[in-house]
C-alpha cells in the first residue's frame, strides 16, 4: 500500500478544509476515474457531497470519498445530550488494482486491497478528530502516532480489533471488517464491481447502512 499511503499523506489537511479545490476541479477528478463510485444507498435521504480524489504516482485516479450527512469539522464536539453534534458517514471507493508498472514505465505501483480501503477510512476519520483536551501544538505528534496505528490496524484485518459486519452492497449482503473507537467507526470490504469500499463516520450507526454504485457522479456537480 506504499503508493496509497503517499497519496493519503496530505488527506487530513485536504479533507479537513485547508486546501479544498474548486468545485470544477473536484468533479473533474471524479469523472476521470476509470472505475465506479460508491455511496450510501437510496435509504439515506440526507445531503451528499464530494470530498477529494487521490492519485497514484502516475497521476491516475485511485480513490476518492463521498460525504453523507453533516459536513464534519475537525473537533469532535458533543451536544447537551452527550451525542456528537455532527452526524456523518463518508464512503471511500478504492480501485482494485493489481501490482503494475506506472504509465511512464519508470516504476512499480503497489496493489490496492481491502486493507487500502481500511487505511484510507481510518486516516479519513482522523482528519476530523481532535481530542478536546489536547493543546494545538501537540496535535501533529498525536496525528502521526494515530496514523501509524491506523496503518497497523488496516494491515491486520483478521486481528482482534476488527469484527465482521454484513451490509448490503448493490442489494447483496456483503461482509465488511468493522471497528469502533472513541472517535467513530471504520469499515472496509469489497464489491462485485472491481472496487474496494471503505467508510467511516460519527453520530450515524454503521449497522443500518447500505452501499450502492452511484449511477451519475456528474449529478454531484
Amino acid at each position: 500500500m506504499e503508493t496509497t499511503s503517499r497519496a493519503v499523506a496530505q488527506a487530513p489537511a485536504a479533507e479537513g478544509g485547508q486546501h479544498v479545490p474548486s468545485a470544477r476541479r473536484t468533479i473533474d477528478g471524479y469523472l476521470q476515474a476509470p472505475f465506479p463510485w460508491y455511496g450510501l444507498d437510496e435509504a439515506f435521504t440526507g445531503p451528499r457531497w464530494l470530498m477529494q480524489v487521490g492519485t497514484a504516482a502516475d497521476g491516475a485516479v485511485e480513490h476518492g470519498s463521498i460525504g453523507h450527512g453533516d459536513e464534519p469539522s475537525v473537533k469532535n464536539e458533543v451536544g447537551n445530550t452527550g451525542e456528537p453534534r455532527e452526524k456523518f458517514a463518508v464512503v471511500v471507493t478504492v480501485a482494485a488494482n493489481p501490482s503494475r508498472r506506472s504509465a511512464d514505465g519508470t516504476g512499480l505501483l503497489e496493489a490496492t486491497s481491502v486493507s487500502s480501503a481500511a487505511w484510507l477510512a481510518g486516516v479519513g476519520l482522523l482528519s476530523f478528530t481532535w481530542p478536546g483536551q489536547m493543546d494545538h501544538t501537540l496535535r501533529d505528534d498525536w496525528l502521526e502516532q494515530q496514523t501509524e496505528t491506523a496503518w497497523a490496524l488496516a494491515d491486520d484485518l483478521e486481528g482482534p480489533e476488527w469484527s465482521t459486519l454484513s451490509l448490503p452492497v448493490d442489494g447483496v449482503p456483503t461482509p465488511f471488517h468493522y471497528r469502533e473507537s472513541e472517535f467513530g467507526w471504520v469499515l472496509a470490504g469489497s464489491t462485485q464491481e472491481g472496487v474496494h469500499v471503505g467508510a467511516y463516520g460519527r453520530g450515524m450507526s454503521a449497522y443500518g447502512l447500505g452501499f450502492a454504485m452511484i449511477k451519475d457522479i456528474g449529478a454531484y456537480e
